[in-house]
């Protein structure tokens, strides 16, 4: 018998073989590159949200303090314009393109505007108030909101070092609060109401998206849709809250509103509002509301000290030390999420 087909055979399987490695050898790389891809978006879009953040902070306390405009509804109305108009043009001219706004949308999305808006509104009051170092620690208490709030609504369970950090933030907050020489008590009461905001905003945003998908015609919403949304809706409530807070006899008779400086900065802050949405929508798709929390945590630190010598807040040891204690337990329960993702 000849030994050929013998020999035919194993050629056939070796070829086989290299064949089949070959394959498992692009399908891995295949999977590193996707892996890869996905890492550079999420890390991508946690730093444009952290310098957006950072500057829209910072801007906004310029505007509210230095400026001492007394209308921060009517600040963040302007806001919300500028960031229509320029995704609006956007959209006209086929840079960009979105998705129509629909009743079935509006009524999808109409719960987690009303949050957005609340959540715009507490931060500009809390701004007018506070120095921007004592905002960004008082902000770690959002932190815990949405660590519970995960709990209960996503079933998410955290381990010891979590709710450690988190316990530790909110003794910095106390601390920081009880030697702030700058205490004022309207102020810490709009931003607690800010810290629960804006976690309900991430933990209602997460849910919505998914929700509002399913009534769009594409069944996709990509960033610059929910910009659009968000921002469109807000202005009808805006100019209702400004009506009932009685913004308009204030803008009516501020000198301000002549001041050429002035309108460059507002506009430039209502950019700044537009990227900063775009970013924390695109960030918050790329991650989970926890991540989104844990970065928030983690850009006060250059936050705090940039606000503390550009504004030349009056403070004390024990404040400053009781700052850095609150941007170290950011820094712990960043640690802390990290090995806790790591494990699961």
């Amino acid at each position: 018998m000849s030994p050929r087909p013998f020999f035919m055979k194993a050629v056939k399987r070796i070829d086989n073989d290299v064949e089949n490695g070959k394959l498992e050898i692009k399908e891995k790389s295949k999977r590193n590159n996707m892996l890869v891809t996905v890492q550079n978006k999420a890390l991508l879009s946690g730093i444009a949200y952290c310098i957006s953040s950072c500057s829209m902070i910072l801007v906004n306390k310029y505007v509210l303090s230095s400026y001492n405009f007394n209308a921060g509804i009517s600040l963040m109305l302007y806001q919300n314009f500028v960031s229509v108009v320029v995704v609006s043009i956007l959209s006209f001219s086929g840079v960009i393109s979105t998705e129509p706004l629909t009743l079935r949308m509006i009524k999808v999305w109409l719960p987690v505007n009303v949050i957005f808006v609340g959540m715009l509104i507490s931060s500009m009051f809390s701004l007018k108030y506070l120095n921007v170092a004592m905002v960004t620690v008082l902000k770690n208490v959002t932190n815990v909101i949405t660590a519970v709030g995960e709990m209960y609504i996503f079933n998410k369970h955290h381990d010891s070092r979590v709710w450690t950090a988190l316990l530790l933030m909110i003794v910095s907050a106390v601390s920081g609060g009880i030697t702030d020489l700058t205490f004022h008590a309207t102020g810490y009461t709009w931003q607690i109401i800010n810290c629960f905001l804006t976690a309900s905003y991430s933990l209602t945003l997460r849910r919505i998206m998914n929700t509002a998908k399913q009534v769009t015609k594409s069944g996709n919403l990509d960033e610059f849709s929910m910009v659009l949304l968000n921002n469109t809706l807000s202005l009808p409530l805006g100019l209702l809250l400004v009506l009932l807070f009685n913004e308009v006899d204030y803008l009516s008779t501020t000198p301000l509103l002549q001041l050429p400086t002035f309108w460059i900065v507002i506009t430039l802050s209502g950019f700044l509002g537009l990227t900063i949405s775009f970013t924390s929508m695109w960030f918050l798709h790329q991650t989970s509301a926890t991540t989104y929390s844990l970065v928030g945590s983690l850009n006060k630190i250059p936050l705090s000290v940039a606000g503390i010598f550009l504004f030349n807040v009056p403070t004390s040891l024990d404040n400053t030390a009781s700052i850095f204690f609150g941007l170290l337990a950011g820094v712990f329960f960043a640690q802390a999420k990290m090995q806790e993702k790591s494990q699961s």
